[in-house]
C-alpha cells in the first residue's frame, strides 16, 4: 500500500497550564501534557487497575492562543492530531520525545467557563475548536 495514515484522537484532561512560546512574525506554538486513563479488572484478584498514560501536546498559532486563553489543568479536551517524532543532543546524550500535533481540538469542560458563566442560555461547556464539532450532540444529530 502506498498511502499511509498518521491520525490519533484522545480524551483527556489537562496535566499542567499551557505553556507558550512567541516567535519573531507573529507565530506562537503551546505544549501542554494531557492524561488519558484506562480501566481494568485484574483477573487473578478481581481488583480493579486504572492505568494512567501521558501525551504530549503541542499546538499552533491561532489554535494555541484559544488553548492559553480557555484551558487550564484539569480540563477535559478532545484532541486529534497526529504524532510526530524529534531527536536532540544534549551533553553528548541523544534525547528523543514524541508529541501529539494538534491540528483540531474541542474543549469538553473548562474551569473558566464553569467558573464564569456567560450570557443566559448559554452552556458553559460550549465548544471552542478551530473546526470540529462537539463530542455527544442530540437525538436531532442522528442520521437515522
Amino acid at each position: 500500500m502506498a498511502n499511509s495514515l498518521n491520525k490519533v484522537m484522545l480524551i483527556g484532561h489537562l496535566g499542567d497550564e499551557v505553556k507558550m512560546h512567541y516567535f519573531e512574525g507573529g507565530n506562537c506554538i503551546g505544549r501542554f501534557p494531557v492524561a488519558t486513563n484506562e480501566s481494568f479488572s485484574n483477573r487473578q484478584t478481581g481488583e480493579k487497575v486504572t492505568t494512567t498514560e501521558w501525551h504530549n501536546v503541542v499546538v499552533r498559532n491561532k489554535l494555541a492562543e484559544l488553548c492559553e486563553k480557555y484551558l487550564s489543568k484539569g480540563d477535559r479536551v478532545f484532541v486529534e492530531g497526529k504524532i510526530k517524532t524529534r531527536q536532540w543532543e544534549q551533553e553528548g546524550v541523544k534525547r528523543y520525545t514524541t508529541e501529539i500535533h494538534a491540528l483540531e481540538m474541542t474543549f469538553l469542560t473548562t474551569k473558566k467557563d464553569l467558573n464564569n458563566p456567560g450570557p443566559a442560555g448559554q452552556e458553559p461547556n460550549e465548544t471552542k475548536s478551530t473546526g470540529a464539532q462537539p463530542i455527544g450532540g442530540t437525538a436531532d444529530d442522528l442520521p437515522f
